[in-house]
């Protein structure tokens, strides 16, 4: 099983910790961190995703359940169609590019940890912000961490090109993917559904 590389410390620790709490007999306490770092290894997982072949199609930035649809103003910074994604302790915690393109803008925001679910978080949260321009479509990208999450991880850098689907960072523990997309594309998902990055189409450019 392929892993994120900013894994090696969350899973070496707790495994450490187990063999030398067994070497004092504390079993029941070396179970406790074996535990912990085979969630560990469960949580820094990193699946290898194939991307669909259809020429106009947006993929989920991440895994997760789509908690807010929501229409943005023309007057808004960012006017389109804003698609959050809530992630789980649970979820593949990898983000991956929604479209095939150049990375033309990219600021991280330190700030405040609320519920990613929040509707602030958003706003006033640590996040990493990437917009994306491709052919058709421009597309705005935000990692948002967490009440548990914090530090957003983000592997590439402005002027960088990616492919549809391609991984471009992560996310520590429970945290928030949004995406805002252009008018000219249509949603294809609605609040509740569960989609996985870089497979699951959340728009078609019309």
């Amino acid at each position: 099983m392929k892993l994120a590389r900013e894994s090696i410390p969350f899973i070496v620790v707790p495994a450490v910790l187990a063999l030398v709490t067994l070497a004092f007999g504390l079993w029941y306490i070396s179970i406790v961190f074996l535990l912990l770092g085979l969630f560990m290894v469960y949580f820094f997982r990193d699946p290898t995703r194939v991307p669909p072949v259809e020429p106009n199609a947006v993929v989920a930035p991440a895994d997760g359940r789509v908690t807010r649809i929501q229409r943005l103003a023309e007057s808004e910074e960012s006017s389109g169609t804003l698609i959050s994604i809530f992630l789980s302790p649970l979820d593949v915690h990898i983000n991956r590019s929604p479209i095939a393109g150049k990375i033309v803008d990219m600021a991280y925001i330190p700030g405040k940890f609320l519920m990613a679910t929040n509707e602030r978080a958003s706003l006033v949260n640590e996040q990493n912000v990437l917009t994306i321009q491709g052919e058709k479509i421009t597309v705005v990208c935000r990692q948002i961490a967490g009440i548990l999450a914090r530090r957003v991880v983000c592997w590439k850098k402005k002027g960088d090109n990616l492919e549809l689907g391609e991984r471009f960072g992560l996310i520590k523990f429970s945290s928030r993917t949004d995406i805002v997309l252009p008018s000219n594309v249509t949603i294809t998902v609605t609040e509740g559904t569960k989609v996985k990055g870089g497979t699951t189409v959340i728009g078609r450019i019309s």
